[in-house]
C-alpha cells in the first residue's frame, strides 16, 4: 500500500500543477502573432525535425504502442511492445496472439488487462472494417477501442503527416502555463492552439510543446533558466536561476 501510494503521489502533484497553470492562464495578456512566431522559430531552430519517442515500426504498432501509453511512460511501454511486435506485428497476427498472450507481453503496463483487451478487439475491428489497415481519419479511429481524440491526433500526425495537435498532460500545462493558449479542457487548448500557430509550424507543434513539457517546463520544477521561450512566457512565478 506504501508503495502504491509513493507512486500516486507525483501523479497528484502535477495534476495539482495543471489545475493551477488552468486556473492562471486565462488571466494572462494574449499573445501577440509576433510572439507566437517567435516562439516556434526557436523551437525549430533548436529541433527542426522532432520526434515522437516510442518505438513503432508502421501505423498498427504506432496506434497500438499510443493506445497502451495511457497512464504510462512511453519507455515503459517501449520496454512492453519490444517482444509484443516481435510476436504480432499485425492486425491479424495481433487477433491470433489473443487477450491472454498480449496481456503477458505489457502485463508491466498499468491496466494491462484492459489494455489487452482493447488492443485485440481494435485489431479485429480494423480487420473487419478497414482491410486490416489503419484509417487516416479522426472520425473512424476514435470509434475504436482505447481510441481517444488524443490518441487519434498522434496517429494521424505521426502515421500520415496530419497537422493535428494531440493534448497530453505537458502540452495542457504549457499552453496553460505560459498563457499560449489556455483553457479549461484539452479540446479548449488544442482548438486556442490551431487558430494561433501559424500554418508552416503546425506539423511539428505538438511535438515541440509535448517535449518542452516533458524536460523543460516541467510541472512541479519548470526550468526556467534553461527555457527557450522564458522571455515570452506569462508564468509569474519563474525558477530562478
Amino acid at each position: 500500500m506504501l508503495e502504491a501510494q509513493a507512486v500516486t503521489r507525483p501523479a497528484r502533484r502535477r495534476a495539482v500543477a495543471n489545475a493551477a497553470a488552468a486556473a492562471l492562464g486565462g488571466a494572462f495578456r494574449p499573445w501577440s502573432p509576433e510572439e507566437i512566431a517567435t516562439a516556434f522559430s526557436r523551437f525549430e531552430a533548436a529541433n527542426p525535425h522532432p520526434e515522437g519517442e516510442l518505438d513503432y515500426h508502421d501505423p498498427f504498432t504506432l496506434l497500438v504502442a499510443v493506445v497502451l501509453s495511457a497512464q504510462a511512460t512511453d519507455v515503459g511501454v517501449n520496454k512492453a511492445t519490444r517482444g509484443l511486435f516481435k510476436a504480432a506485428p499485425t492486425p491479424q497476427a495481433m487477433v491470433a496472439l489473443g487477450e491472454e498472450g498480449v496481456a503477458q507481453h505489457i502485463r508491466t503496463l498499468g491496466l494491462y488487462r484492459g489494455k489487452a483487451k482493447n488492443v485485440v478487439e481494435l485489431s479485429r475491428r480494423l480487420i473487419a472494417e478497414h482491410g486490416g489497415q489503419v484509417p487516416p481519419d479522426r472520425a473512424a479511429l476514435e470509434t475504436l477501442p482505447g481510441v481517444g481524440r488524443k490518441t487519434a491526433n498522434v496517429v494521424l500526425n505521426i502515421a500520415f503527416g496530419l497537422p493535428t495537435i494531440a493534448v497530453d498532460t505537458h502540452l495542457f500545462r504549457i499552453a496553460n502555463r505560459t498563457g499560449l493558449a489556455p483553457g479549461k479542457t484539452p479540446l479548449e487548448v488544442e482548438l486556442g492552439l490551431e487558430r494561433t500557430i501559424p500554418e508552416r509550424f503546425l506539423l511539428h507543434a505538438h511535438h515541440w510543446l509535448i517535449l518542452h513539457g516533458r524536460y523543460v517546463c516541467k510541472a512541479l520544477k519548470p526550468d526556467c533558466p534553461r527555457c527557450l521561450i522564458a522571455d515570452l512566457c506569462r508564468w509569474p512565478e519563474k525558477t530562478p536561476a
